[in-house]
């Protein structure tokens, strides 16, 4: 059994990670604000996982048992919050959008960590303000608590592209489509083909970012053309997949 590493104050820093880098299953006493100003960071928690491009950051609430992975080169900005400081009133991980102010704001915080002085405290009090005004996005991909979703979960994660229905789903784990459609519905409160896209457009941004060209990824990740995956993704997201957003 992995140990689960301790952190009492949660880090304020930059951090280069590689393509494929990992930071292991560790948990802070305090909040973390998670920033990838190149590239995108995949965090995992037992509740689920989180994607985040360049144009979005990850809320990590203190206590939270959570694992980074780098989907590209990573440029890691790293802000930790006391408790006390909750802008967003969130006790669960999200995901939220990053304008150009708070972008700035957040790396400018991060360069210089151990500089206390009067400038640092009213650039942290921007930041905040801001970070309050971030609203949060749809990038959050849920694990079912049941267990026989989670055996679904897993086929679906390992084969996005496949052309499952959830008549062949059942079939491959003995249980009947209507029983699996209730239990997605008590448990994660989903449609069937409402999961099956989230978990298709999570590995898309991960596909993404390890340079897949769009139309490569529309087809491994199940679509039946470019068109169809750039408007389901545009809906979702507010831009093409091609696109760096104004957030």
């Amino acid at each position: 059994m992995q140990e689960i590493r301790h952190e009492s104050v949660a880090p304020t820093r930059t951090q280069r990670l590689a393509a494929g880098g990992v930071i292991d299953a560790h948990r802070h006493d305090d909040h973390q604000i998670v920033y990838a100003g190149r590239g995108t960071i995949a965090v995992t928690t037992d509740a689920g996982a989180w994607v985040a491009p360049a144009t979005r950051a990850l809320w990590i609430p203190a206590g939270t048992v959570h694992r980074h992975e780098a989907h590209g080169e990573l440029d890691l900005h790293l802000v930790g919050l006391p408790t006390a400081d909750n802008p967003l009133g969130l006790d669960a991980p999200a995901v939220l959008a990053v304008s150009p102010l708070l972008r700035e704001l957040i790396v400018a915080y991060t360069r210089d960590p151990g500089n206390g002085g009067p400038a640092r405290l009213r650039l942290r009090a921007v930041l905040l303000d801001q970070l309050a005004l971030a609203p949060e996005q749809p990038l959050h991909l849920p694990v079912p608590t049941d267990p026989l979703l989670r055996e679904v979960h897993d086929i679906l994660r390992a084969d996005p592209g496949g052309d499952h229905s959830l008549d062949d789903l059942g079939r491959r784990i003995g249980a009947s489509a209507r029983t699996l459609s209730r239990r997605l519905r008590a448990d994660l409160g989903l449609t069937f083909p409402r999961w099956r896209t989230q978990i298709r457009l999570h590995h898309a941004l991960i596909l993404l970012a390890d340079g897949v060209p769009v139309t490569a990824v529309a087809h491994r990740c199940g679509w039946s053309s470019a068109s169809t995956f750039i408007d389901v993704f545009r809906r979702t997201f507010g831009h093409t997949p091609g696109a760096r957003p104004a957030a």
